[in-house]
């Protein structure tokens, strides 16, 4: 039995490489891909004018509002729902920032009724627009990673929707 010559083995190791780079950066660009159609504001641009403080928004694919933003200082990822009362935050999530604690309460929600807890958030970031002392809901029930920025953050602020974008402004005066 022969062997292949070297510079022949060389050459098919080198191809399998180059079909695994190839493989992995296609998998990556996918991947970042489909990201930013989840998240299309993954990062959040500020715009800053005499009294104010905007943020504009682009609606994903399925013309849902999430944007990347902070609770208390701690990276998370928001959904603007205008349909939810407070802030509502995963039990995971809330864990992961170590929220406190507050009063037992039942909830209404599109899935029937939940236990939760109430808890107070310091600070909620938003590009530019930073909120203090926020109302919010720890769901045991929401399930994922998403934080539903309800109208207890949204009240603090005026917000428009036109042509799949949501502009969001605070006064700063």
């Amino acid at each position: 039995m022969s062997q292949p010559p070297p510079g022949q083995r060389a050459g098919r190791v080198l191809m399998i490489m180059a079909w695994c780079a190839g493989l992995f950066l296609a998998t990556r660009f996918f991947g970042q891909w489909e990201e930013r159609q989840e998240n299309p504001n993954s990062v959040v641009t500020s715009q800053q004018g005499e009294g104010y403080i905007e943020v504009q928004l682009a609606g994903n694919s399925q013309g849902h509002f999430v944007a990347s933003g902070r609770i208390n200082g701690a990276p998370v990822q928001f959904m603007l729902d205008t349909g939810a009362t407070d802030v509502a935050i995963p039990l995971e999530v809330a864990e992961r920032l170590a929220l406190e604690r507050g009063p037992s309460v039942t909830v209404s929600t599109a899935n029937g009724r939940a236990e939760g807890y109430r808890t107070r958030l310091d600070r909620v970031q938003l590009g530019d627009i930073i909120l203090r002392d926020v109302r919010a809901l720890v769901a045991p029930g929401l399930d994922g990673e998403q934080v539903l920025l309800g109208m207890s953050a949204l009240k603090k602020l005026e917000f428009t929707q036109r042509s799949g974008t949501l502009l969001l402004r605070q006064t700063t005066n």
